[in-house]
């Protein structure tokens, strides 16, 4: 028979794995790690070396850490308000204090990692990580919510071309391709929450427009990030079957918008045009 000291034992070892579920479930899991994936592939693109590499996923998963903990932190209040328990902190699973806590770790843990790479690097990813932080804290509720996502995600292309041995920024193609992602990760993600969103006072950029139009200006603009890429990076095979798809999705997403309300299916076909353009830049 296990003696006392054994139960509490096991019980705090439960209380504390569930804890860190909690957490992790608070970081927006999916987002952190397609963002963490891509910077990897970026990276291994622009031929960046192993040992620089890691240090490059390991930044960037943890910034992604820290502005996922971040925005359900301060948005606890308002999914409560909602109904959102699926969420960890609104549900109860973690106080906001602890969340926010581990992000602001988080944070430091992301920047110290990057110093290595170089000023250009720790300079990017603080300028990215400022403005999602931004959003979090107050830029979502205003028509300019649009501003971080095209910043932090415009800058993200080059997170790997600084973190190469020859620091440089990215082509400016690859940085309009970026922004181009960002606002259409902002412009569909945001729909589905339109109408909690509004009940708890956040009237952003696609507030304003509706889902209808917030749809149509995230295919567009994901269409132009992707000629963006063809042209910027020389017209070849795989370039125009790439642009092909991605032109094909934004079409079918604009005829289902066109011929009713936006719903699941227009998301992740949204969605599908912004990684067929995410794969195209990693590729070009």
């Amino acid at each position: 028979m296990p003696g006392r000291g054994s139960v509490v034992g096991v019980t705090d070892a439960a209380n504390q794995t569930s804890a860190i579920r909690a957490l992790w479930g608070a970081t927006h899991p999916g987002p952190t790690l397609v963002v963490t994936v891509l910077s990897l592939a970026l990276g291994l693109a622009a031929g960046v070396e192993p040992a620089r590499l890691v240090l490059l996923v390991i930044a960037v998963f943890a910034g992604q850490v820290s502005v996922g903990l971040s925005n359900d932190a301060i948005d606890g209040a308002r999914d409560a308000a909602v109904g959102r328990t699926d969420k960890p902190i609104a549900g109860g699973a973690v106080s906001p204090e602890r969340a926010l806590g581990v992000a602001i770790g988080a944070v430091v843990v992301a920047l110290g990692l990057s110093l290595p790479l170089g000023p250009g690097l720790l300079a990017a990813h603080a300028i990215a990580l400022a403005s999602a932080w931004a959003y979090n804290a107050g830029l979502k509720s205003t028509p300019f919510s649009i501003a971080p996502f095209l910043l932090s995600f415009g800058l993200f292309p080059s997170f790997a071309t600084l973190s190469s041995g020859m620091p440089v920024l990215a082509a400016p193609w690859a940085t309009l391709a970026g922004a181009a992602l960002g606002a259409a990760v902002h412009l569909t993600n945001v729909v589905r929450d339109l109408d909690d969103d509004r009940r708890t006072g956040v009237r952003g950029l696609p507030h304003r427009l509706g889902a209808r139009v917030s749809v149509l200006v995230a295919a567009a603009g994901i269409v132009v990030g992707a000629l963006a890429v063809l042209l910027g990076s020389g017209v070849t095979v795989s370039g125009l079957a790439f642009f092909a798809a991605v032109v094909a999705v934004a079409v079918v997403t604009a005829v289902l918008v066109g011929v009713r309300p936006p719903g699941r299916a227009v998301f992740q076909l949204t969605m599908l045009a912004a990684l067929l353009l995410a794969a195209q830049l990693v590729v070009a």
